[in-house]
């Protein structure tokens, strides 16, 4: 049966390289490392294929995919975790084997196509064929970083940019032709990845005391931090955590994220929710006035995902109440005798993303064993690579 959908490959950067200066036991054990980290960064709705050497491919389906924002966010942390463990073996290294003190050369590239294929198993892999598979296969030897000097990067085709909606985006990445054996010239778009990892470098977290925090309720979800993220982000779900009629944002650029303002309408009340912090997958921290002072005293408001046996625990807190000492208590008191309230829309929401997700189309993805990871990690070992 031919599919549709998104197929991402996540390709390690400058293997050969790193290879002809190391010793090859070291070297196949930090390839294999990084590749389980790759593995573990295949999240839903994105679904595991199969390894090539250095290389993971995946795919989702049209139907059970994501938020675009979200989609390119879940690259950029895929990115962020690798760049992390760079560092750490770097920084943990007591070995002086070549191996081990060139391990910083190492980098991570993406690439990501819109098309149709299908599906074949094949041992352990879920194997996808077809004309667009062999595109984007093809592309992993490109003259991208020979033209535009960026190394680490995500490539976008211009069907995976139309489908996902994103040429507002792509006005901030560059444009790129490429000569694709048998495609011919084909336009894609090139977003650097090494801006993302230093931003998030140095991003430093609000953190609360907990006697600032007046609110706590937390829920637990069936599906795992992108997904319950993605439905946190869309309008239609997130308005049943606020309890609000329905939000229009103000992006202040392209993405929502830091700065952007939520215009919350509950009736004929507007609240203006400011972000402080946006850590996809993590946490969205919004600044917030007291609709009861009149906007007289201001709030933090929390959601957080934690990763569970279950799924993910949703919480919900308010914190850090401004104003004078008596609006202080009164916005206490409010948020006691809101808690209820907080409690049911956290229930409603709940209930609607596990139902919504339930309807969604999912296929099985691999289940790579790790004497599997371990041949890819061999194999990378003899693959010539750009």
């Amino acid at each position: 049966m031919e599919l549709r959908g998104y197929i991402l490959i996540a390709d390690i950067t400058g293997y050969t390289t790193y290879l002809n200066e190391s010793e090859l036991d070291h070297a196949r054990e930090t390839l294999g490392n990084l590749l389980e980290l790759l593995i573990d960064n295949t999240k839903p709705p994105l679904v595991l294929s199969r390894l090539e050497g250095d290389a993971v491919f995946s795919y989702g389906l049209e139907d059970g995919f994501v938020d675009p924002q979200t989609f390119i966010e879940m690259i950029e942390n895929t990115y962020v975790s690798f760049r992390r463990a760079i560092e750490l073996m770097v920084l943990n290294n007591t070995c002086r084997c070549n191996a081990c003190a060139n391990v910083s050369s190492l980098d991570l590239k993406f690439f990501v196509h819109y098309g149709t294929f299908v599906l074949q198993s094949v041992g352990e892999s879920q194997e996808l064929m077809g004309s667009d598979v062999n595109l984007a296969h093809r592309l992993l030897k490109n003259s991208v970083t020979d033209i535009t000097g960026v190394r680490a990067y995500t490539l976008f085709t211009e069907e995976a940019a139309e489908s996902l909606g994103i040429s507002d985006l792509t006005e901030e990445m560059v444009s790129h032709m490429e000569d694709v054996p048998d495609f011919g010239r084909t336009l894609v778009w090139i977003q650097d990845m090494h801006p993302t990892y230093e931003a998030r470098r140095h991003e430093r977290m609000i953190r609360f005391d907990p006697s600032e925090v007046i609110l706590d309720e937390s829920v637990q979800i069936a599906l795992q931090p992108e997904l319950v993220w993605d439905y946190l982000t869309q309008s239609e779900f997130r308005n049943l955590t606020l309890g609000s009629d329905r939000y229009e944002i103000d992006r202040r650029g392209k993405r929502v994220g830091e700065g952007s303002v939520y215009q919350c309408y509950h009736g004929d009340n507007v609240v203006p929710q400011v972000v402080l912090e946006w850590r996809p997958f993590e946490r969205i921290l919004v600044r917030q006035p007291s609709p009861i002072l009149g906007g007289k005293s201001q709030v933090h408001v929390d959601f957080g995902l934690q990763p569970s046996d279950g799924g993910t625990l949703l919480t919900c807190r308010g914190a850090r109440p401004t104003g004078s000492g008596w609006q202080r208590a009164l916005v206490r008191v409010i948020h006691r005798v809101m808690r209820p309230m907080i409690r049911r829309n956290l229930e409603k929401f709940k209930r609607e993303i596990e139902e919504d997700a339930s309807r969604r189309k999912s296929m099985p993805g691999a289940i790579l064993s790790q004497e599997t990871i371990d041949a890819a990690a061999k194999i990378g070992l003899r693959a010539d690579e750009t």
